[in-house]
């Protein structure tokens, strides 16, 4: 497995380096956002460890570069562990947020666990779902309204594909938060929230498939 390490203190990326090819993988660095886009423009990697707070350009703006062409799984890093942060984390595309100082341990967890579910999609077979006008391509990634493609987010993709494999079926937010985030959420719920409030907006008229359950969370219907 080839990962990237995008962080500005050589000191952590060295930490993080000799976590990674303990466990028989390889460790490629960027010193900021600029070199980052640059060396996955022209190679390709399983994920990337990518910090937040970085000169020449910050890596939420890197990461929205980068997944204009490639797409690849992102954990973000960074001393910032407030809520907002998170969600904007998760809004611009990345699949994880880690909030420093951090384990390397966990960190290798989570990169084990993120990259499972990665390939795991990647790995689906090709299967086109219609709900009217709405249509989803599980494989390709893409969802369409009407014919015109919508431009989502990889973990707003990754809420709809949940919530479709599941039509029918009540899930919570706790449920929702395990299953689509895949770690354990340390604060409210309103992650989920967010994300159901922006994947409707994107459906237009089809929103009314994702359903409200009051004092539990949402399910799809169609």
């Amino acid at each position: 497995m080839k990962v990237l390490i995008v962080d500005d203190e050589e000191m952590i990326r060295n930490v993080l380096r000799e976590y990674i090819e303990f466990e028989g993988n390889e460790a490629f660095e960027a010193e900021d956002g600029i070199q980052a886009v640059k060396m996955c423009k022209e190679n390709d990697y399983d994920i990337i460890l990518m910090d937040v707070m970085m000169p020449a350009l910050d890596g939420f703006s890197a990461v929205k570069e980068i997944h204009k062409y490639k797409d690849i799984p992102v954990i973000m890093l960074s001393a910032r562990g407030e809520e907002y942060d998170k969600l904007f984390g998760f809004e611009v595309g990345a699949d994880d947020y880690v909030t420093k100082p951090f384990s390397p341990k966990e960190v290798m967890a989570r990169i084990a666990a993120v990259t499972k579910r990665h390939k795991a999609g990647a790995a689906a077979g090709r299967e086109v779902l219609k709900f009217e006008g709405l249509e989803i391509d599980m494989k390709g990634r893409n969802v369409y309204v009407d014919g015109k493609k919508l431009d989502l987010t990889p973990k707003e993709y990754e809420l709809l594909f949940y919530l479709v494999k599941n039509n029918g079926i009540a899930l919570s937010r706790e449920k929702l938060l395990s299953d689509v985030w895949g770690f354990d959420f340390y604060g409210d719920d309103r992650t989920v929230d967010t994300h159901v409030k922006m994947l409707r907006s994107s459906l237009g008229e089809y929103r009314k498939f994702i359903v409200t359950l009051r004092g539990l969370g949402y399910k799809f219907e169609a």
